[in-house]
């Protein structure tokens, strides 16, 4: 049961009558605990919906098209608290933070509904076998999986969690009801590497075609670490390894199913100093948000609009001159786009300005963890000209504060200039540049 906290005016439910405040028991009699309840049961044309009111239930009649919305809103997305996560992973990052952050950020979620939603990733941990009969029976797919080892003891020892060995029985349960699995390995020098990678990638082919995609991002250090595990950092001839072992698999997989599967994040490219591979080697980017091909799909997107780049030449009001913020692990490649840019257009000149990570250490190196305190740091005594441009991911989602808790506009009053964020895509770096909206 959940509280509807606003009936939309007009709405279906509005004129059948359902009021705020009443409680939603169920629909079409079945049990309304959370959104996937709510979403999935509301999907029928016909529905009977079931509420509490001061003590009295009520049945509600709706007749709509299949997908329709009816105009209720709850107390939370999710209609229910978050699952928080009962890990306790020799990598995690949220153990690794300083104190002072805001409260939110040291929350850890597991929250399966979460990865239907948003694609955040679950380790299995927190459900049970009536879970999984709830995801098969409203075929959630796909469904976004922490592996990081098969090995059942390994994942134990890594994960903290006595369960954490056992819950891999449930890809087998999603691969044979068709849910798609979306998989990720951390994975961390000395521990879940070497052979055990090669027997997790081997492990996970045998869920293929319901496997979709793996991704093997390295464990992310920040300067936190007092007693916490003894993580071990790659260097760049383990990186160079990695890569290798992982290719070499991958390519045998593409050769017998069609697809690489198992894809290394941009990170480890980086670190070896080897080239990122080209937009087809992506296989469409589904691993992207775990930083797989991320860079390859911004230098691509940025070569497909540099081609019409007359179209925002006549858009354009030049001189401009502006700065740019990237992190350490991208600033070649962000500045190369720069110097194309400003090399076609006239009255166009851009200074990057590679941000280096003080606040969590400088063995992090990604964009999306910059703090607005470090940037200030270090470009208080820059020229930062018309405009400071920041990528979008050192923001928060609401697009107001740095994980330091310091505001975008704090930040731009500090260093007396304006701010613009460059947008994800090479279509929104090209006319942050330009100053186009």
């Amino acid at each position: 049961m959940v509280k509807i906290t606003c009936v939309d005016l007009n709405s279906r439910a509005h004129r059948a009558g359902i009021l705020a405040d009443d409680i939603l028991v169920s629909i079409n009699g079945k049990e309304i605990n959370d959104v996937l309840d709510y979403r999935f049961h509301l999907a029928n044309r016909t529905i009977d919906i079931l509420v509490k009111r001061a003590g009295a239930e009520l049945h509600f009649n709706i007749i709509k098209q299949e997908y329709d919305d009816i105009g209720l809103d709850f107390e939370t997305p999710l209609m229910d608290n978050k699952h928080s996560c009962e890990n306790k992973c020799i990598f995690c990052f949220i153990d690794q933070l300083p104190k002072g952050l805001r409260k939110t950020l040291y929350f850890k979620d597991d929250d399966s509904r979460l990865s239907f939603l948003h694609g955040n990733y679950i380790t299995l941990t927190n459900l049970h076998d009536r879970d999984i009969d709830r995801i098969i029976e409203m075929h959630i797919s796909p469904v976004n999986v922490s592996v990081h080892t098969t090995n059942p003891e390994l994942r134990v020892k890594m994960m903290k969690n006595k369960r954490s060995g056992e819950v891999l029985s449930y890809l087998k349960r999603f691969a044979d009801a068709g849910i798609h699995i979306c998989a990720q390995i951390v994975l961390c020098k000395g521990i879940n590497d070497g052979e055990e990678l090669q027997r997790s990638m081997r492990d996970l082919t045998q869920y293929y075609p319901a496997l979709q995609s793996v991704s093997i991002v390295p464990a992310g250090k920040t300067k936190f670490r007092d007693n916490l595990f003894p993580l071990e950092s790659f260097t760049p001839e383990d990186c160079k390894r990695v890569i290798s072992q992982v290719e070499k698999f991958a390519d045998e997989c593409l050769e017998k199913y069609g697809s690489r599967l198992f894809f290394c994040a941009d990170e480890f490219y980086i670190k070896a100093e080897l080239p990122l591979h080209d937009d087809e080697y992506y296989e469409g980017y589904a691993q992207i948000e775990n930083g797989v091909g991320m860079l390859t799909s911004l230098l691509t997107e940025f070569g497909i609009e540099t081609d019409y780049i007359d179209e925002y030449i006549s858009k354009f009001n030049p001189p401009r001159r502006v700065s740019v913020v990237t992190g350490m692990a991208a600033k070649d490649q962000i500045t190369d786009m720069c110097n194309r840019l400003s090399a076609i257009v006239p009255g166009l000149s851009i200074t990057v300005y590679p941000i280096i990570n003080n606040f969590f250490g400088h063995e992090i190196t990604v964009s999306g963890l910059l703090t607005g305190s470090d940037i200030y740091d270090q470009l208080k005594d820059k020229s930062l000209f018309d405009e400071l441009i920041l990528p979008p991911n050192v923001l928060r989602s609401e697009g107001d504060l740095f994980l330091c808790g310091m505001s975008i506009d704090e930040l731009s009053k500090k260093l007396d200039v304006n701010i613009r964020l460059s947008g994800n895509d090479g279509a929104g770096f090209v006319s942050a540049m330009l100053g186009i909206e």
